[in-house]
């Protein structure tokens, strides 16, 4: 188990990962991260590419299609 460093960062606060965290994660400076609420408490996960283009189409469709989908959830 690893414990990651916060540090501010100009007027943020930034969390520093440890070099052995980032190999085994198969991350480097500049990649995306995605945090999610676990119910131990969080979870840091890599960030596919196009995770965030699929939730905007959903999104989009779901916005949309709204009065279908409330309609098939009875």
């Amino acid at each position: 188990m690893t414990a990651p460093k916060l540090e501010r960062i100009g007027g943020s606060i930034g969390v520093i990962i440890p070099e052995e965290a980032l190999a085994r994660m198969n991350l480097e400076a500049g990649d995306r991260v995605l945090l999610t609420e676990a119910p131990d408490g969080c979870r840091l996960t890599p960030c596919e590419s196009d995770f965030e283009a699929e939730m905007a189409a959903a999104r989009r469709i779901m916005t949309r299609r709204r009065d279908a989908l409330r309609e098939l959830a009875r």
